[in-house]
């Protein structure tokens, strides 16, 4: 077991620790003046300080096992997101939450790592060779569609998009052939065209159609970043608000607890979705650097675990991990500067949020767990 422990990367631990002070003092700067909030920072500690002990601890589990039950996990996976759609609580109009005692888990968060599990395990039956279609290719696509499909109907768009971005990301790196890569992107292009098209040529039954549904917010989003000159202020107030307060916090930023837009309520969830918004406002561009620098450090200690593994089904793991990792900050930094469309996708380690850290940090274990167990494979050698 020491000698397991000894195998943690404490480069990672180290950017963690960054990362938690990070989030406490910008959740604090985004909470502390309203009641409903009050100790949010106080719980991100806790909450890092729970993961930390699942990630160490993780370190001494062979993460083998997942590989070997990720049919299992897959079914338990799966009927949560289904017991979920029936039981579960709504928040932000999406019913993808069990309320449980002081503590909100999102079914949909852990479905993530299960996706990455079960993808590592169909490629790495091919040892390196070029991914087939209906061998490799097809398992995979029909392995992902069903929870993708169980997360839109909640409707999550923002978790749905991630699965995609998850098995995209490991087929590529699972040595995929150029021809289905050409096939895919012409199919990504056309369905995108086509999903613009149809959005503009049917805007009006559209918007009927979710407001009818209460699903209206979804109609705002889209049709703010697609149609940005015809969405009115309500619609685009959010990625406004955001723009122009990352704007002003020009190089040093205002300072702390000094943003204007945030004292002012302009921002909606400055605690959660949009708390890059705190970075840029109090910090400017000099504090948003280092958050990006830490993430790239993050990734490539990631990346350099990925390449040093033996076993290629932890390699894909690793990368399916990173990838996840990547797009989320991708996604959520995105939104806030016009990039991307409005959704609910957390900054990772940093945004306010007990089910998503908490998996972060299952995640980070399960990558100590690969890199301490690959001395089997060099004694092998």
């Amino acid at each position: 077991m020491l000698n397991k422990l000894k195998k943690i990367d404490w480069g990672i631990i180290a950017i963690l620790i960054c990362l938690m002070f990070i989030s406490t003092i910008l959740v604090r700067s985004a909470t502390h003046d309203n009641a409903l909030y009050h100790n949010y920072d106080v719980k991100t500690l806790i909450y890092y300080g729970i993961g930390f002990c699942i990630a160490i601890m993780a370190t001494v589990f062979d993460y083998r096992i997942l590989l070997k039950g990720w049919h299992v996990l897959y079914g338990i996976g799966v009927t949560l997101l289904i017991l979920v759609y029936f039981f579960g609580s709504e928040i932000n109009g999406a019913k993808g939450w069990f309320q449980l005692p002081g503590f909100l888990f999102q079914p949909a968060e852990i479905m993530k790592i299960i996706i990455i599990i079960g993808i590592a395990y169909i490629m790495g039956r091919r040892q390196g060779d070029k991914l087939t279609f209906t061998k490799d290719l097809m398992p995979v696509a029909v392995f992902a569609f069903l929870p993708f499909m169980l997360v839109m109907i909640q409707p999550d768009l923002g978790n749905a998009i991630i699965y995609l971005v998850i098995v995209l990301g490991m087929l590529w790196i699972g040595n995929v052939k150029y021809t289905h890569v050409l096939v895919g992107l012409a199919t990504v292009i056309a369905a995108v065209v086509l999903f613009v098209s149809l959005f503009n040529t049917f805007n009006s039954q559209i918007y009927d159609y979710l407001d009818l549904h209460k699903k209206k917010h979804w109609y705002q989003r889209i049709n703010t970043f697609i149609n940005p000159e015809q969405a009115s202020q309500d619609d685009k107030h959010q990625s406004v608000n955001a723009r122009i307060a990352i704007g002003s916090g020009g190089l040093s930023g205002d300072g702390y607890m000094q943003g204007d837009m945030l004292k002012g309520k302009f921002i909606p969830y400055p605690y959660s979705d949009s708390i890059f918004v705190v970075v840029g406002e109090e910090f400017g561009f000099q504090g948003s650097a280092v958050l990006l620098l830490l993430y790239f450090l993050l990734i490539y200690r990631m990346i350099i675990i990925a390449f040093k593994c033996y076993d290629q089904k932890a390699s894909f793991i690793v990368i399916g991990i990173a990838t996840m990792f990547v797009f989320q900050i991708f996604q959520n930094i995105g939104m806030m500067i016009g990039l991307m469309p409005i959704t609910g996708i957390t900054l990772p380690f940093v945004s306010y949020g007990g089910t998503s850290l908490l998996l972060n940090m299952i995640s980070i274990g399960i990558v100590f767990s690969i890199k301490a167990h690959q001395e089997k494979y060099e004694l092998a050698d």
